[in-house]
């Protein structure tokens, strides 16, 4: 039976059950008490006069009475029933007709289910909200599917192209050649092994250790200073203990991106880089906060919140020898995601950008018990 006939059932049985318990009621408390045999005489003593009911003919009165309303009340359960269990199941009904749409690949269709906020306004209100992430997060998977093919597809159609020309040239330099193709064959790997990096970050599937990130942001920081020295750029490095839960080899990959970017888009010379962590004080829960922020030019809050998009770059950088593969920070935030956390990009007032990354912290003791050493400067 469906739910409508269930819940049907169950008004007209709860109706018919008040019914007979009211007139269970009624024989308890009221037909008990009449004698079977009594004769009542009337003060003028006049015999025969005002004769009370028996119990007999009382029960011969009631009884069809009793059974005609009992009907009634089971008509009126079902009929009633029915109407108010259609009304109460209305929603539900929007509910599966939305939910088959979306099954069908329509995952633009929205319930918006009106009325006043009960349970059915706050699933239907879920679920809405339910679908407008999963279209979202569709479209960013087909634009970055479509983004990361075109990419692909750039480096192999150089290599095609050069391998064209070689053929048809035999006497070309075949050491200029192979080092072309070297190049274009790195740029390829690299992008392949970011987006492999992305794809696991979005699964998650590592496991969570205790890592404290002003350890990593160390480790990366003292790993790029020879590219930094390449650059003219100064690093300095500060902050308090930074404890959070997490994979150590994403996070690595996490901070090193952040301050290989923040170097190789910098300044052409003098630039710099601070690298802070600590604890979000006065937060609740706690959380941990690693900032990477770098000079540079001017870039306005529209532009440097595009700047965490997949294969999206800044002004110009594209067009220089350290464009990269333009997953930089995507493959940032994608792991501050993948670890329950956020990823912040503001431009600041100067020039260049704030990076910020605020993970869940393992524990608020020894937030603030030790400060990092600064990293000589040291320029080209």
């Amino acid at each position: 039976m469906s739910v409508r006939v269930r819940l049907t059932l169950s008004y007209a049985g709860f109706l018919m059950l008040a019914g007979v318990l009211l007139l269970a009621a009624v024989w308890v408390f009221l037909l008990r008490y009449v004698p079977d045999r009594a004769m009542l005489i009337t003060p003028d003593d006049k015999p025969g006069h005002g004769v009370f009911p028996v119990r007999s003919a009382l029960l011969d009165v009631f009884a069809p009475k009793a059974a005609a309303v009992l009907v009634f009340l089971l008509l009126l359960g079902l009929l009633g029933g029915w109407v108010l269990a259609g009304r109460m199941l209305a929603p539900l009904t929007r509910i599966t007709h939305a939910t088959r749409m979306a099954t069908d690949g329509s995952l633009s269709h929205r319930i918006r289910l009106p009325g006043r906020e009960d349970e059915f306004r706050e699933l239907a209100d879920a679920f809405d909200a339910m679908l407008a992430g999963l279209e979202a997060h569709v479209a960013e998977q087909r634009r970055f599917a479509a983004n990361a093919s075109h990419e692909l597809r750039t480096p192999l159609a150089i290599s095609k192209a050069l391998l064209d020309v070689a053929r048809a040239d035999p006497d070309h330099d075949t050491g200029e050649l192979i080092e072309r193709l070297h190049t274009v064959n790195a740029r390829a790997i690299d992008l392949t092994e970011a987006l492999l990096l992305v794809s696991r970050a979005e699964q998650r599937s590592f496991t969570r250790e205790r890592v404290d990130l002003s350890l990593l942001a160390e480790e990366a920081t003292e790993t790029l200073l020879p590219l930094a020295e390449k650059h003219g750029v100064t690093i300095e490095t500060g902050g308090d203990l930074a404890p959070t839960s997490g994979s150590p080899t994403l996070l690595l990959q996490l901070t090193t991106n952040l301050v290989h970017n923040a170097i190789v888009h910098n300044l052409p010379e003098q630039g710099a880089v601070r690298v802070d962590t600590g604890v979000r004080a006065g937060a609740h829960p706690e959380a941990v906060v690693l900032t990477v922020e770098n000079t540079g030019e001017k870039l306005t809050a529209e532009l440097a919140s595009t700047l965490a998009e997949p294969f999206r770059r800044g002004t110009e950088r594209v067009h220089t020898d350290h464009a990269g593969v333009g997953l930089g920070l995507a493959i940032v935030k994608t792991i501050a995601h993948a670890h329950d956390g956020t990823l912040t990009v503001a431009p600041r007032p100067t020039g260049g950008i704030r990076v910020t990354v605020e993970l869940p912290a393992a524990s608020v003791r020894q937030s603030s018990t030790r400060t990092l050493p600064r990293v000589p400067s040291r320029s080209r």
